[in-house]
């Protein structure tokens, strides 16, 4: 569920036919190696962990092609769903207005196998409606994504350009007594996020490693309080007999 910037190289390869297939299928396809889906078991575990009932908005950031957005759309009255990725923002377009989408993924070599994604398969059907996509900018967000309940950030700051910038925001955006769920592998590059602007995965001055546990804490201690942290893992199909395994950490903070 990456989101990227035009201001780094990163950000072109997620407008790829190729990659979004992948996503297509990271998001919709079958389970793959045992593990469940990776956008379901997020959403689950946050509204498990949030207080009960029915809510009125909430936004989901890097929503890649949108089955985290209809997921939280069982439990919000509306969903604005955001990525930078217009190819991905289209595909998730595509399967709310049509009701259903078809795409191919690799088997091996150039074979490939078809899929059809629909909302009824998803049971998605009376909900898709509540979800708002569109394209836009983590770290620059506009002013009128703001009063929200939730705000899901999957897989998403590390693909950030500034995630300083993101982090920064959240306490404007977010309702008193709201909530702010990250999931990320913290896989830090260059090619996404400059090294001076990394949360964590380096070395400080004195030696020390810092990692993006404590990067978020540091970031986020003057206005959110810590009240959930879990590893949720998932799996990213390349081919028919190859796989991306990883496991992502949800952190779940309370606006206070």
């Amino acid at each position: 569920m990456p989101s990227s910037s035009a201001q780094t190289p990163g950000a072109a390869l997620y407008e790829t036919s190729g990659l979004i297939d992948q996503y297509l299928e990271f998001h919709f396809g079958p389970e793959a190696l045992g593990v469940r889906n990776f956008p379901v078991a997020c959403i689950e575990a946050i509204t498990a962990s949030i207080s009960p009932g029915r809510r009125d908005r909430c936004l989901d950031l890097g929503c890649a092609v949108g089955r985290s957005s209809f997921e939280l759309a069982r439990h919000f009255e509306h969903v604005d769903a955001v990525d930078y990725s217009a190819g991905f923002i289209a595909a998730a377009q595509a399967v709310q207005q049509q009701g259903s989408l078809t795409y191919h993924v690799p088997t091996e070599g150039a074979l490939t196998c078809q899929r059809e994604i629909t909302l009824q398969s998803i049971d998605a059907g009376e909900v898709a409606a509540r979800v708002h996509f569109q394209t836009g900018d983590a770290c620059s967000l506009p002013a009128a994504l703001t009063d929200y309940e939730l705000v899901f950030a999957g897989n998403l700051i590390d693909r950030l350009y500034e995630p300083q910038l993101f982090l920064d925001s959240m306490a404007e955006r977010i309702r008193s007594g709201g909530w702010l769920a990250i999931t990320s592998p913290y896989t830090w590059l260059a090619d996404y996020t400059p090294q001076e602007h990394w949360l964590g995965g380096y070395a400080a001055a004195d030696g020390s490693p810092v990692d993006t546990f404590h990067g978020l804490q540091t970031a986020l201690a003057d206005q959110f309080t810590l009240v959930d942290r879990r590893d949720i893992p998932f799996v990213i199909r390349e081919t028919a007999r190859k796989h991306q395994h990883t496991l992502a950490e949800l952190t779940l903070w309370q606006r206070r």
